[in-house]
């Protein structure tokens, strides 16, 4: 049977930390747990799972999940996030991917638990990730926030049966703040590659956001919650660019 590594990146991740390991322990032959200083009880979850840490300072999300891949002893690795849980049928496909290994990667659907409700629509479902991986056949990839895993061309991708719980935000006001910060950092990202964003564009893209998410995403049969992600999707689109246009501004007054 192959041997797999499961790694995860952490800050201050002591609650979900403790959620997410038990069912990890059922599937990894060792987890690395790669810490950006901590303050709170992170540490003390890992001392008692028995998982390896290594500290390393926060640059970007892809300059982390690249260091910490290297951190893995076994080439098979399950790149996972704190607040991310195998379901039992997840469990499973991966342990059959263990005793039968067919593709260089492996794709698997996340499904988000929001203020304690799971979402089906609103563009959150399925949202299909890869992560299982033959960490010699790819590399990690993105900008700043939206980073991911890409397999080398030539390299083969399957599927995994069962879903990645992703319990995403336990507040509304949790939401509007990861938004504040997400939106300045693509604002940035999008500045620092030139992109530019007319007016007319700025405005309408919230307007469009919504539709999409709302009507054609499904997201009025997830109920009041669907409801809650479109409005602050689009809230997050017209903050995003908006805070572009400022960069722009900005600098152009120092000339």
């Amino acid at each position: 049977m192959e041997k797999l590594s499961a790694v995860i990146i952490t800050l201050n991740e002591e609650k979900n930390l403790a959620r997410c390991l038990p069912p990890l322990i059922r599937v990894a032959d060792e987890i690395v747990v790669v810490d950006s200083f901590s303050t709170d009880g992170t540490m003390e979850v890992c001392r008692q799972f028995g998982v390896r840490v290594v500290q390393h300072a926060f640059e970007d999300y892809v300059e982390q999940h690249r260091f910490a891949d290297t951190q893995a002893t076994y080439d098979l690795i399950l790149s996972i996030d704190a607040d991310e849980v195998l379901s039992e049928k997840l469990i499973s496909s991966i342990n059959e991917v263990k005793k039968n290994r067919q593709f260089d990667g492996y794709f698997m659907n996340r499904m988000a638990n929001y203020c304690g409700k799971w979402i089906y629509h609103s563009g959150w479902y399925p949202d299909r990730k890869l992560r299982l991986y033959d960490k010699s056949k790819g590399s990690w990839r993105g900008i700043i926030i939206h980073e991911y895993f890409q397999l080398n061309p030539g390299a083969k991708s399957g599927f995994l049966k069962g879903n990645l719980l992703h319990y995403t935000y336990y507040s509304i006001e949790q939401h509007l703040l990861q938004v504040e910060k997400f939106s300045s950092l693509m604002a940035k990202s999008y500045f620092e590659q030139g992109v530019k964003m007319p007016a007319v564009r700025a405005w309408l893209s919230p307007v469009v956001r919504f539709i999409r998410c709302y009507f054609f995403e499904l997201g009025f049969l997830d109920g009041s919650a669907g409801w809650r992600i479109c409005t602050i999707s689009a809230k997050e689109s017209y903050q995003k660019y908006q805070k572009l246009r400022m960069l722009h501004q900005q600098d152009t007054s120092k000339r």
